[in-house]
Formats: C-alpha cells, sequence, structure tokens
C-alpha cells in the first residue's frame, strides 16, 4: 500500500524545495516526490498524512560517532582543555563499564539519534557489537567500525591484525541490510604502520569500510612530523617502538597506501592543500565535526575548502562525551558559522550547503549515496520531519535558513527507515 507524507515544504535536496509537496513511499523505497496535488491524483488509494506545518527532508546522516560512550555525557568536560588527560579519563571511564553498562549506553545513543532526525550513523566502537546492537534495537541504518586497540609497535602488528580480522569477520555474522560492519584503526598516534598496511590491504580486497581520526589535535601534527610530545613519551615509557615520518597525517596515511582504501577520515584539521588534493585525488571522504573540534579548542576545519576540492564530505557529532548532544541541525549551524568566522576562509558556506552535508553529503561521505541522502524515486524512505511551528522559527522567508539556523534536534516530529517509522514526537 502506497503512504503520501505531505508538508507545507518538501526539499528532495537535489532539486528546489516543494511549497505544499508531497513524498510518496512504497514499502520501503520512494516512489514519487512532488507537488501535493498531483501526487493525490496519482495515487488516489494511498493512505495519507498530512505533516502541516513543517519540512520533509531525507534524513540525517551522521558521520562520525562513538554510541558506546553515551553514558560519559558531560563527565569529561573538566579535561576538555587537555587532550591528554581527555583520553587517558577515557580509558579510565570505559574500563570501568561492564558490558551491559556499554550496550545499554550505545542504545540510548541510538535513540538520542532518532528522536533528532537521524536515519544513519558512522559509528566507532572499541566493543563493535555495542554499536551493532543499538542500531538494529533502535532500527537505524549504519556502518558500524570496530576500533583498533592501542597497538602503535609494529612488532606485535601482524598478532594484533589476526585479533581485530577475528573480531570484525564475528561481527559481520550479524549484519543486516541495513546495519553493515566496518574497521577503524584508531589514529596515526595509536596504530602502527605495519598494521595500517596489513588493514588497509584487507580492506581494499575485502572491501571493508574504515573509518580513521586524521589530523585532529596539535599533539598528533607534532608527533607525525617532529616525532616529539605527549604520545612519544608514552612510547618510551613503555618501550614502544613508533618512528616519526616527519610529514602530516594525510601524507602519511597515503605513503601507507591507507588512502587508497577510500578511508571516511573524521575531523580533518590541520589540513594544508596538497593534503586536500591528496584525499580527492583517493577517493577518501571526510566526516566534519565542528561543535566537538570547538570544544576541545582544535581549531576550525576548512569546510569550504574541502568542499571546493570535490571531497565527499558529511557531518559528525562526535561523541556526546566531547560534544554533550547528537543534533545534526546544531551541528549544520555550526558548521556554517564556523566556516564563515574561520581566518583565511575561502567564501562563505550558505545553508544550503550545510544542510546539503547532513544530507546527501554524508551519505556520499560513507558510500550510502545510491540508496539515501536525498528525496528521489528508488532510493529508500530514510526521512526527516521537522516541525516549523515554532516562534523562533517563523516567519519562513528561506526554509534552508529556517533549518540550519533556527531549528535543533527537539524540532523533529517524525523519523522513518526504509519507510518504518522509528520515532514520533506525538503532538
Amino acid at each position: 500500500m502506497t503512504l503520501i507524507l505531505a508538508a507545507k515544504y518538501v526539499l528532495p535536496i537535489v532539486g528546489e524545495p516543494f511549497v505544499g509537496g508531497a513524498v510518496a513511499i512504497d514499502g520501503s523505497v520512494i516512489s514519487a516526490v512532488g507537488e501535493l496535488e498531483s501526487m493525490r491524483k496519482e495515487f488516489p488509494d494511498a493512505d495519507f498524512e498530512d505533516h502541516g506545518d513543517a519540512a520533509i527532508l531525507p534524513g540525517f546522516v551522521n558521520c562520525h560517532s562513538h554510541l558506546e560512550l553515551t553514558a560519559m555525557r558531560g563527565a569529561l568536560d573538566s579535561v576538555e582543555d587537555d587532550f591528554r588527560a581527555w583520553l587517558l579519563k577515557v580509558q579510565e571511564l570505559r574500563s570501568s563499564m561492564s558490558d551491559e553498562d556499554i550496550r545499554n549506553a550505545a542504545t540510548d545513543g541510538a535513540r538520542e539519534g532518532a528522536a533528532a532526525g537521524v536515519t544513519c550513523f558512522a559509528d566507532i566502537g572499541r566493543m563493535g557489537f555495542a554499536g551493532l546492537n543499538a542500531l538494529k534495537t533502535v532500527g537505524l541504518r549504519g556502518i558500524v567500525c570496530q576500533e583498533t586497540e592501542f597497538s602503535p609497535d609494529n612488532r606485535t602488528a601482524d598478532d594484533d591484525f589476526l585479533k581485530l580480522a577475528g573480531k570484525y569477520e564475528k561481527l559481520r555474522e550479524e549484519e543486516t541490510n541495513l546495519v553493515k560492519m566496518g574497521i577503524s584503526p584508531h589514529a596515526t598516534y595509536t596504530v602502527s604502520s605495519r598494521l595500517f598496511e596489513l588493514i588497509a590491504e584487507y580492506a581494499i580486497i575485502n572491501r571493508v569500510p574504515l573509518s580513521i581520526h586524521a589530523a585532529e589535535a596539535a599533539e598528533e601534527i607534532s608527533l607525525l612530523t617532529t616525532g616529539k610530545g605527549f604520545f612519544n613519551e608514552v612510547y618510551e615509557k613503555f618501550d614502544l617502538e613508533w618512528n616519526s615520518p616527519h610529514c602530516s597525517p594525510v601524507e602519511y596515511l597515503e605513503r601507507l597506501g591507507v588512502l587508497s582504501a577510500r578511508p571516511l577520515l573524521a575531523h580533518c584539521i590541520h589540513v594544508s592543500e596538497s593534503d586536500l588534493d591528496r584525499i580527492a585525488s583517493n577517493g577518501a571522504a571526510i566526516a566534519h565535526c565542528p561543535k566537538s573540534n570547538a570544544k576541545f579548542g582544535h581549531g576550525v576545519a576548512p569546510f569550504e575548502a574541502i568542499l571546493d576540492a570535490g571531497i565527499a564530505v558529511g557531518i559528525g557529532s562526535d561523541s556526546v562525551a566531547s560534544n554533550n548532544v547528537c543534533d545534526l541541525l546544531e551541528e549544520s549551524r555550526n558548521a556554517a558559522l564556523f566556516a564563515r568566522n574561520r581566518d583565511n576562509r575561502n567564501r562563505t558556506i550558505t545553508a544550503s550547503e550545510a544542510l546539503e552535508a547532513t544530507t546527501l553529503g554524508g551519505a556520499r561521505a560513507m558510500g550510502l549515496d545510491h540508496l539515501i541522502g536525498s528525496l528521489e524515486p528508488g532510493k529508500q524512505a530514510d526521512i526527516a520531519v521537522v516541525s516549523l511551528d515554532h516562534l523562533a522559527q517563523q516567519p519562513v522567508n528561506d526554509i534552508y535558513a529556517a533549518l540550519v539556523f533556527s531549528s535543533n534536534a527537539r524540532d523533529v516530529r517524525m523519523t522513518m527507515v526504509a519507510g518504518r517509522e522509528i520515532y514520533n514526537r506525538g503532538n
């Protein structure tokens, strides 16, 4: 049976908005998008839902999250000006949590995302089963990447890889049509060069999605370019073997063949024009996390330069341990505002560009744009409905501006994945 969703505004993302528009859904698939009047004529027997003063748009794609850290919301705010202390505190808190604690935290995070209009997550977890279970429980789409342990020493790389591959293969048995597995070599400072090479080769041969933290913090840049700083002190303390490549993190990943696996690189704050050229030429993608970056004081990623380089870029919330909320509308607002306020910016990011990054851009970055990210016939019915009835949103002179600059997660009225309603705020 066909279902028609109608609202004052329908935003396909790939075309101009429809005022008085509708989306027709047949099972899990979008069958038509257009003006309501023509849709009612084309599908006279369809079930009908009119959301009135609202916007129907593709569900939001959260390109970088750590759902299993949801229980740490606000627990690390006192150390966020010290990245070293933050990393150590995360490990301390994680080690005190049981498997059940982590599973429940991930599920709570997934529910928060669904209530915020998120339909797809690119999630990273040390315990991949937690994110996998969370997305399946809530009914979300996504790719969950099993994260590496702390393994910067080449001498243990072969054993480290076998353990990681074993975890990944076991988790793959639990995949569904909506939820797939990937691997996350955590970062350039926690993964050995040999392990990076083994993972990249495995990923290319087996078409495994990869997600990596890259060019995020000043400490990382110092280590990669000079071999000095906090991370090197840790290696020396524990007699670990690690040699600086004396280049940028992005160049290092290219040298190791990792960029050839077309990974999703999270953050990319400290990147040069040549770094962006390397990312673009290899077909890698970027997850832009403006709020988390700002909360740490890491800096502002060159969002407009990333877009202009032709790189697939989506928006990520990161964990609520470093952001406090999973709100992709707020994240898109900050992406636009921070980009406009960045020194040496090339141009102004528009509201429509920010919203596209939150939907179709994220789908492209995850390699899922053939399925989701826009409202088009044949694509999956992953949809968010955002209410526009709050005084702070009125009047609506520009629907993109109203969504990006005047709306937030609490305005989300309904979330649908593959034609199935997974969240409804009610009236």
